[in-house]
Order: C-alpha cells, then structure tokens, then sequence
C-alpha cells in the first residue's frame, strides 16, 4: 500500500456531511484490510484488546470515550510503522443476558424451567444471534479501527476450552476451592453476585435497639434488619469493655426463639459504638461470620433463596420485609424494644441487575486462593512489568490487590460456561481438564453452576489469541501492549486480568501500560443517570454533530483518571472546528497548494512561511510527547489552537496577501500551505478520522490516512527561526491592537479606514504591511489624510504608530449617544463603589477580599470614565 495512489476526488464540496460520508469511508478502511493484523509481521507489536461489551449492551458515553481512546493509539500507532491488532469481542454477561430471555419467556407466559436446562440455553443462543451485539454496528458509526477478522466472544468453542483449562489450572495448583462462606445474594437472580455486581445507595431505613435477657444479665443490641435476630447465635463484646466482663461467658435468652446464646469478646467489636454490643448472625453477615469462625459458632441459615423466612413459628413463610415489622411487633409486645429510630439512612445493597436488595447469605460456593494471585499482580506493578497511569492511581490498585478477599467465582444460573467439577454416588470430586473425559456411569453428576463472568472475561488478553496454545498471535500480540478503561472498574476486571494473565503466562504481564480514564458527568458535573433524565446518547451526537466531532469532544475532556463534565456547546464547538478544518482545506486546495513536493530553502521563504513551518515542528514534538504520556486532553487542546488560532486565523489570511504575490513567493506559499495542512491532518487523524480522510486524500491524492505515516518520521520540518517567530509575534500584536483601537473608535469590522503607519517598531515589520493592512481591515492615506485618532503599540522591534483619519467613516451622532450611555454606566459604578468605600462600618465588617473587589471595581469604573470621556472629546463636533 502507498501513499500516493490517487483515487479520491481532486475538488471537495462547499461543506462536510458526515452523514453523507461516514459510513462509506469506514467500509473502504475494512475492506481494504488496514485494520487487520499480520501475525507473521516483522513490524514491532502494539496491542489493545477491547474491553468487552456485554453482549445485551449498546454504546453510551462511557463506552464512547474509551473507544475514541483506543482508536486514536492505535491509529497513532499503525502510522508509526507499528504490526496494530485491536482485537473486538463482547461478553456473554451472564446475569444481564438471562435476565433478558427469562423475560421473553415471561411475555409468553413461561420459565426456564418449563423449558429446562438445554432448551433455555438453545433460547438464549437465538436471542443472541437475534439481537445480540448492537453495539457492534455501533462501533462501527464510531470509527472502531477493529480487526474484525478476529472478533472474539466469550462463550465462542475456543474460548470456552480456555476457560476450562484455566479452571483446571487453578484446581490444581490448590487455588480453587469449595466452601460455605458469606456471599451476595439476589433473591430476584437466584445466584451469587461479585462485588462489582452490587450497587449500593443511602435507603431509609430503621434502626431498632433489641434487649436481650432481663436485669443484670441483660444487653441492648441495634439493628437494621430485625428479621436476622431470629438466626443470632450470640452476642459479641469487646474483652476490655469493663461493663460486660461479668457477662462474657455466660448465656442470656435470645427472645422470640426460647434458644439460649452466649456472649463472647472479640475484638472486632467497636466499644465507642452504640451500645458497645453487637448481636452475631453468622450465616447472614460477613463480619459477623468471621466472629463465628473465631468462636466456633453455630451457623443458622434462616432464609431461603428466595429470602422468605424458614424458621420454624410464626414468621415461617413470610418474606424478609415483611417479616421485619413483624419481629419488631412481637419484641415491642414483649417489652424488648429500648429504642426506634425512623427513618435511619444507611447503606444498602442493590443487585446492578435488577436493583433487588441484596441479601448476605451463607452459602456453599466455589472461591479463587487470591493471596498469591493478589501478591504477583501487585508485584508486576511495583517492578515495572506494568505501569498504571495516571501514576497516583498505582495506589488504588495497590490498596486493592495487597488487601483482596478471596473470590466467590460461581453462579447459580444456567447461562454461562459450566464448573468443569463432577460428583460421584460416594462423594468423590474430579475437576476435567480440555481433552479429558468426564467420569460416567450411575450416580454421577456435573456441578450445576457456572462461572462468574468475571472468570471468563478475566482470560481476555490471551485467551482471545488462543490459549492454552500457544498460537502465532500469542506469540506475537502478547503482552498486549495498552489496557485502557474506567478507573471504575480497577478494583474488579483489571485486577483479575492481572491475576489469571500472569498466572497462565508465566510471570509474563498481560499489559505493559494501565490507561485509567475517568467517567462521563453531565455539564454541572452530575453522574448520569436515566432517573435524572441527563444522560447524553452518544448516538444522538453522532447524528447531529458527526462522528468526529462526537470524538473530538470527548477527547479533549479526557486528563487521565479524571471525570469529565460535558455539555452539548463543547460537541457544536467541536462540529465548528471540523467545519474550520474543512474550508481551511478546501480554500488551500482552490487556491492550489500542494503537499508532499519538497519544501524551499528557509531563505527562499517569507517570514510567516518560516514562522508556521516552526510551529509546526513544535507542535509535531508537543503532540507526540503527550501521546506517550496518554494525555489526550493536553495534546487535542494543542491542536485545537495551533490550528484554528495559527494556521487558520493567522497564517492562511497571511498566506492570502502572498499567494497575490510575485509567482515565485506564491508557489512557495502554496507548498508551505500544502505541508502545513498535510501535517495537521495527520496529526488529527486519530482523533478525527472521517473528515482528515476526505481532506487529506483529496489534498495530497494519496491512498488513506490509515496507512499514512505519521508527520514525526515522514515529514522533515525546518528548525525554528526564532526571528521570525518574534517578527510575526509584533505583526500579531499590532494587528490585534488596531482590530480593538477600531472597536473603541467605533468601526464597523469590514470597514475600511484611511491609516498611516510609522514608527520604529513597525519599521520592523514593514515587509508585513500588506498582511497587516489586509487583516486590520487599512486603506492607504490619501492626499487629503488628516489623523482624528492615534495609537502607539509597543513591540519587540520598538513603538509602531498607527494614525486613522476617521472622518466620514463614522455616525458621529450615534457614536456619540453610545458612549454617553457608556459614562453614565461607568458613573454610576464609580459613585457606589465609592460610597461603599467611604462607609466605615462596612469596611470594619466585611471581608479583606469583599473590600478589594470593591476597590478594582472602582479603580476600573475611574478609568473607563477617562477613557471615554477622551473618545468624546477627539469627536468631530
């Protein structure tokens, strides 16, 4: 593939319409293979594996932005000369998606157990063939540069057997295991959840405050969910708290129940809180089950799965909440209640699925040893295998991976790679391995629950390249080379990437870089949310605004590990400068510029050619230094101003004068102008590819920016001539002072006026004088020119003087009432602020800062006073 194989339209129309042109660019990219990766490459390696979307997903912003990330490294990569795989794929998400078909089903009036295990799963695979993965052909409208040819899915054959084999691996080396222990349980879901999967939000609530026993031998617990009580199987103290030590122990009668239970020290207890006591219910609370561990307490599991009451009595039957007001009645009957607390705001658990209350639940499930695991994922990180940026959230990790629990890795749904565990008739357990076959014969059975899709999609990097082979994309693409994604999801995904990556891989790290951006909040810096009514679709931006500019926005909000507030002005600012781009482009191209032909001589060239050839070089250096460094926010801003404030609104209206020039400054210009454009387009490339692809294919009649190389080794820019640089810095000023002089004098922007210039200073730059009077909208003196008004500017060269003969270019009359209008504003100002100044109480109460605002205000209105009164006395009466 070359650079300079016309095929693109030589002329481009008078505007851009992506709607028009989008589409039809991206499918040229994909069918041309500039996405797909060449294993047998001898190019170095860079690798992003999406981070997958769940399969019942679509795109919001969130996804939005770390797509428009990802794309803009590779593509900044694949210019470099870079072997470039993204690889794409999506999760099974198994919770979400047999939410979804248990739903379907519900619609016609079923379950999935009317139509048993295999069926559902065949359900589930229709569905996904039906409407799984939108968010594909949604990636697509983005710009995705994905290699299609390897998109991956985490139930695909392939890597289902990695699943396996890691399992097995696990099991093996003792870091699996089976056992009761707390977990989160959704009684709506019927299955465990991570951690990731809980929600939690302030809810109110009660608190209620429980005696146990009578006289001494009595203690005053509190509780937020009086229902548990029933399953209490003691009462914990502290073993310094001097007002129990009588009582440690010695039992006391748990009421409703007849049982008695005893009261232990354990120094988990918070002597400072509340009562100092607290009640102990093992098999329904994480903290309070580590209690009964220490103390070899009996674990009553009160609750069913579907957290209905299985105690034995009268609250037998009901349901958690409605038992709760229940307990509370019968203690209040019996005199036990102290004390009630309504409402009482506390945190509260919620099922991310279906916003179920989420119950802690003892519980026999399958767990990952994490410790060792957790140990070498911090260790990648502490030496240098993997590098988290920004480096101040490396701490997060670490609080994370130095402080991990074990981990409840199965589910009870049927939606999901399947335990590879088998139970025989007399309790044997054998775990199967890839290419092993299962134990038959009578009694025995596989384990019914799945894997957290945590697991599966905690395989990723590698078992998207095909692991446990060891494949030519594995031998080539991994390490993958970039993980970019939300610092919100560090603690769950990245860190069991980490885990299970060095783990399989020998010590090697699935990453070498850990980009952590931030989430998406609306202006005023709100998290989005369908209740608050402020979530943007990023859909609908694209719609109205164009890819680009969707694009554009969010990577110039996107600072490493911070949020970002957006708003729809940055998009329609973003279209703006898109629409900049292209008139800026299609005026060069109209106005003959060329690109890719070598660049004259520096001393050939005029000082504003030498000037945008300079900053060019600079900004080249600054784009590529923040890339590195993933700042995106810095490096677009950068762009953003070199090209609208530079190129645009300085060196193309400089270029106009020059291109009126004699032919050969002309034609130099055009190449400057051409060069300029071709590196700018490059540079933006990654962030805007649509619309750089169109221009920069029409400038320069090369095959596509994809391939295309980057401006750092494929463009040799002059040094910086620093007197140019400095000439055009005067010519800059002058201009700005004479566009605000105008302003005071009461010009209109297009009109011209007679001005003579002079002075040291602009003796300077005098070789600017056609640019300058072109851009200051300046006629030339007449015969008759008679200066009403003057101007001195200081510049580097010395004092310029700008003289303008005004007569007859101005309503005297009219300007003459504005400004009348503008005194008495700046009078009035003046005499309040004075007379705030001049009452001492006020001076004695109010603020340092209050009285200095006051004091700037009344400075300002003084000199706005001067000021205006001079422009009415140099009036023609």
């Amino acid at each position: 593939m070359t650079e300079n194989a016309p095929q693109q339209p030589t002329e481009l129309p008078n505007a851009w319409n992506p709607a028009e042109e989008e589409a039809g660019l991206y499918e040229r990219w994909v069918s041309a293979g500039y996405f797909t990766a060449d294993a047998e490459s001898d190019k170095p390696p860079f690798t992003i594996v999406l981070p997958p979307p769940n399969v019942t997903g679509s795109l919001h912003m969130g996804h939005a932005l770390n797509h428009t990330l990802m794309d803009a490294l590779t593509r900044r990569r694949r210019m470099q000369g870079y072997e470039v795989l993204w690889l794409p794929g999506m999760d099974h998400a198994g919770i979400a998606t047999q939410n979804v078909v248990e739903r379907d089903l519900a619609g016609e009036g079923l379950s999935r157990h009317d139509l048993g295990r295999e069926r559902f799963v065949e359900r589930v695979w229709d569905w996904k063939a039906t409407y799984g993965g939108k968010i594909l052909d949604q990636m697509r409208r983005l710009g995705d540069g994905v290699d299609w040819s390897r998109e991956r899915f985490t139930m695909d054959e392939n890597l289902s057997l990695a699943v396996r084999a890691m399992f097995k691996k696990l099991y093996d080396d003792g870091l699996v295991y089976r056992a009761e222990r707390i977990i989160n349980w959704c009684p709506r879901c019927h299955t465990a959840l991570s951690d990731i999967e809980v929600e939690h939000s302030d809810d109110d609530g009660e608190l209620v405050s429980i005696r146990y026993g009578d006289g001494d031998a009595s203690i005053v617990v509190a509780t937020t969910r009086a229902e548990t009580m029933l399953g209490d199987t003691a009462v914990a103290v502290h073993p310094d708290d001097e007002r129990y030590a009588h009582l440690v122990g010695t039992e006391i009668e748990l009421p409703l129940t007849g049982r008695r239970i005893p009261v232990v020290a354990d120094e988990h207890v918070d002597p400072e809180f509340g009562t100092g006591a607290v009640k102990v219910t093992p098999a329904h609370d994480p903290n309070d089950f580590e209690i009964g561990r220490r103390h070899d307490l009996p674990m009553l599991t009160i609750m069913d799965e579907r957290a209905a009451i299985t105690v034995p009595g009268p609250f037998e039957g009901m349901d958690r909440f409605e038992a709760r007001p229940a307990v509370v009645a019968a203690l209040r009957e019996q005199g036990r209640i102290v004390a009630e607390k309504r409402p009482y705001v506390h945190a509260v658990g919620h099922c991310s699925r279906c916003d179920t209350v989420v119950e802690p639940r003892l519980s026999l499930q399958w767990w990952v040893k994490v410790e060792p695991l957790a140990s070498a994922a911090g260790e990648a990180v502490r030496d240098g295998r993997t590098t988290v940026h920004p480096q101040e959230l490396a701490k997060r990790y670490f609080d994370w991976v130095d402080n991990m629990h074990d981990w409840t890795i199965s589910r009870q749904l049927w939606w999901g790679h399947r335990i590879p565990v088998w139970y025989g008739p007399d309790g044997e357990m054998v775990c199967v391995g890839p290419g092993e076959q299962p134990p038959a014969g009578e009694g025995w059975y596989q384990d019914p629950d799945v894997l957290d899709t945590w697991f599966s999609s905690g395989l990723w990097p590698f078992s998207t390249m095909g692991w446990p082979e060891q494949t030519a994309d594995l031998a080539k693409f991994y390490p993958t080379s970039v993980l970019s994604t939300g610092y919100d999801i560090l603690f769950f995904w990245v860190a069991r990437m980490m885990m299970l990556g060095l783990h399989a891989m020998d010590g090697v790290q699935p990453f070498d870089h850990i980009y952590l951006h931030g989430l998406i909040r609306d202006a005023s810096g709100k998290k989005m949310s369908k209740s608050r009514g402020n979530v943007i679709d990023p859909l609908d931006w694209m719609d109205r605004f164009g890819a680009d500019a969707t694009r554009f926005t969010l990577a110039r909000g996107a600072n490493p590990g911070a949020d970002m507030a957006l708003a729809e002005e940055w998009a329609a600012g973003s279209r703006n400068f898109c629409t900049k781009l292209w008139n800026a482009t299609r005026f060069a191209i109209g106005n003959g510029a060329v690109a890719g032909r070598r660049l004259p001589d520096a001393a050939e060239l005029t000082e504003a050619d030498r000037w945008i050839l300079g900053r060019l070089r600079t900004v080249v250096s600054e784009v590529d230094s923040l890339l590195e460094e993933f700042q995106f926010a810095k490096a677009t801003n950068v762009l953003y101003h070199f090209t609208w404030d530079e190129l645009c609104d300085w060196y193309l209206e400089l270029a106009k004068v020059q291109l009126t020039e004699d032919s050969a400054a002309a034609e130099n210009t055009r190449v400057v102008l051409g060069q300029a454009l071709d590196t700018v387009l490059r540079l933006l490339h990654p962030f805007i590819p649509f619309i750089t692809e169109r221009l920069w294919t029409t400038l320069t009649g090369g095959e596509s920016l994809v391939v295309a190389a980057w401006p750092e080794g494929a463009i040799a820019l002059p040094a910086v001539d620093e007197v140019a640089d400095s000439r055009i810095a005067d010519v800059q000023k002058l201009v700005t002072e004479i566009r605000r002089f105008r302003s005071d004098q009461g010009l209109k922007p297009g009109q011209r006026v007679a001005t003579a210039l002079s002075g040291e200073g602009f003796a300077a730059i005098e070789g600017h004088e056609s640019a300058i009077r072109a851009l200051a909208r300046l006629s030339d003196p007449s015969d008759s020119f008679s200066a009403t008004a003057s101007l001195d500017v200081a510049l580097g060269g010395g004092v310029a003087t700008v003289e303008v003969d005004t007569s007859g270019t101005i309503d005297v009359a009219a300007e003459r009432k504005r400004l009348h209008k503008d005194l008495a504003a700046a009078e009035k100002e003046l005499k309040q602020t004075e007379g705030k100044l001049g009452n001492q109480a006020f001076l004695d109460k109010a603020p340092a800062d209050v009285v200095d605002k006051i004091r700037i205000r009344r400075d300002t209105a003084a000199a706005d006073i001067e000021r205006i009164t001079g422009k009415l006395a140099a009036l023609p009466s």
